[in-house]
């Protein structure tokens, strides 16, 4: 009677069994394939029944079953061939089929999570810049393209999404990319680090920067960090207003700057952070980018209000104090919203968690539209209530949180928020950048400690580095978003587009034309970061 459990056929050659080589195999949960109806052979009726033809194929299969054992791969199906989860049935000898609902055992979430999960995720540190990218491109200019980029990055978002179906033999649900934030991060944690220990050191001590900084006056001052030399202009003396002599001031300025020490201060912060096995503690901090995110929505209206709107319209001539409307900087904003928009190396896995499958289209579009919308509000918005006279727009700063001073109590709130945020945000993005490098490299996502070190040390100093000698944050963006979106959001997605339809002899002229269209787009892109 034992003999009659054992498999037909055995899987020993040459002295080598498969009981013993097959361990790891048999845990692997694709060694125990599930038997697949197809959807032809579903008989459409109350009782889901299957064809007859089915359950000859359901007899062959248990027939297999019988000639190797369990952790045999011999006769085990190849991945190409096993079904995604939604169109697994549950075959039942009594000759129904069930179709499994949520095969991914994750629960799944309506379209109003799904679409502000994508905005949540795609709000990032771009946002700080937009005010700066507008005036690059002209106020005018800006708004074209801001709209423009933001259509083409959703259809290039869209490709990405139908990806999966286009390329039925190639397993796409690991096409991740390590994210391209970490050194941006840490150029904005040392900015936000260097101006909060400010505010706390002049409160202590009661020092007053009003009449060190040039920029307006009254209650809601807005500064112009490095004005042109300009005889006309009313520069206010660069005097301290202290309590006591200046020494203490000149020593906090000497161990307390902004690129010599900051950025070396952080690294006792972050670095023990990043060297934790698993960044799940880190997670539960997420919802913190979306109070940032409405926080900053908020300043922006209240600054918007109480400085009014400073707008002249020069078609192409610049003035003392406006920019004109069409300028040739506008690659720079191209740039930083390439990488304002880009969500591409992720939509896959936030769309699987989406409900309503048959609704993905429709909500990634939303999600985009919001998005485009709320740059869109606060570039415009500051860019038009920054008083210009008496300060020009050129001082727009990249990270427009710069324009207003570290005494400045709403801004102040805005730098510590988005510190803590960016302090929680940082392990993450570390953990992201090792599963994925040390997936690909060693098989392992945390092979050892040394490793890891190694790795984190790469990134710390990659990070410290151009936090000293580059703190530009709107150029940092708009080199990385350029690219970045020149393979991942303009390249992979069109060629991958064109490469099924030929597959599918659906190929045709104008489809080739317009995504070949796409790319030479993604290279010019780049190409402008450097000539304008």
């Amino acid at each position: 009677m034992e003999d009659d459990w054992k498999p037909l056929l055995t899987s020993e050659r040459a002295g080598e069994s498969y009981t013993d080589r097959g361990v790891m195999d048999s845990l692997d949960p694709k060694s125990k394939r599930p038997f697949h109806v197809e959807p032809r052979n579903i008989v459409e009726d109350a009782s889901e029944r299957v064809s007859a033809e089915a359950s000859v194929m359901s007899s062959r299969v248990q027939y297999y079953s019988r000639l190797t054992g369990s952790s045999d791969r011999l006769l085990v199906p190849p991945d190409h061939v096993i079904p995604a989860p939604e169109e697994i049935y549950i075959y039942s000898p009594l000759g129904t089929a069930f179709k499994v609902q949520g095969g991914d055992g994750t629960a799944k979430n309506p379209s109003i999570v799904t679409i502000f999960a994508i905005w949540n995720t795609m709000m990032g540190t771009a946002i700080l810049s937009m005010p700066w990218s507008i005036k690059q491109a002209g106020f005018t200019l800006g708004i074209i393209i801001l709209i423009s980029m933001g259509l083409l990055t959703l259809y290039c978002c869209y490709r990405v999404l139908k990806s999966p179906k286009s390329i039925p033999y190639t397993d796409t649900s690991d096409w991740e990319f390590p994210d391209v934030s970490m050194v941006v991060y840490w150029v904005l944690m040392s900015n936000f680090l260097f101006n909060t220990g400010r505010f706390i050191y002049n409160y202590v001590h009661n020092v007053s920067m009003s009449d060190s900084e040039y920029g307006t006056n009254g209650t809601d001052r807005v500064l112009c960090p490095f004005p042109n030399a300009d005889p006309e202009r009313n520069y206010s003396s660069a005097s301290f207003s202290l309590n006591d002599n200046s020494t203490g001031q000149d020593l906090f300025d000497r161990w307390w700057s902004k690129t010599n020490t900051v950025p070396f201060y952080l690294i006792l912060l972050l670095f023990p952070l990043l060297n934790f096995r698993s960044a799940s503690f880190f997670a539960r901090f997420t919802f913190l980018g979306t109070i940032s995110v409405i926080y900053l929505i908020f300043l922006v209206t209240l600054k918007a209000i109480r400085l009014g709107f400073h707008l002249e319209f020069h078609w192409f001539d610049s003035t003392k104090f406006f920019v004109p409307e069409f300028r040739l900087l506008f690659p720079q904003l191209t740039g930083v919203l390439t990488l304002a928009f880009f969500i591409h190396n992720c939509i896959i896995t936030l769309m699987k968690s989406n409900k309503h499958q048959e609704n993905n289209v429709r909500d990634l579009s939303v999600a985009y539209l919001l998005v485009g919308l709320t740059y869109l509000y606060v570039g415009v918005l500051i860019f038009a209530s920054f008083p210009s006279p008496p300060l020009s727009k050129d001082c727009i700063e990249p990270n427009f949180l710069d324009n207003f001073p570290s005494s400045d109590i709403l801004v102040f709130v805005a730098r510590a928020c988005l510190l803590f945020q960016m302090t929680t945000v940082y392990p993450l993005l570390g953990y992201l950048v090792r599963v994925q490098m040390m997936g690909q490299i060693f098989g392992k996502h945390y092979p050892s400690f040394f490793h890891v070190f190694v790795l984190n040390i790469i990134i710390v100093g990659a990070g410290v580095l151009m936090a000293k000698f580059y703190p530009n944050i709107g150029s940092i963006i708009r080199y990385s978003g350029a690219l970045c979106g020149l393979a991942l959001v303009f390249v992979f997605p069109s060629v991958i587009h064109m490469i099924s339809l030929r597959r599918a002899g659906e190929l045709r002229w104008p489809s080739a034309l317009f995504h070949s269209f796409l790319i030479l787009l993604g290279v010019a892109n780049l190409l402008g970061q450097f000539f304008m």
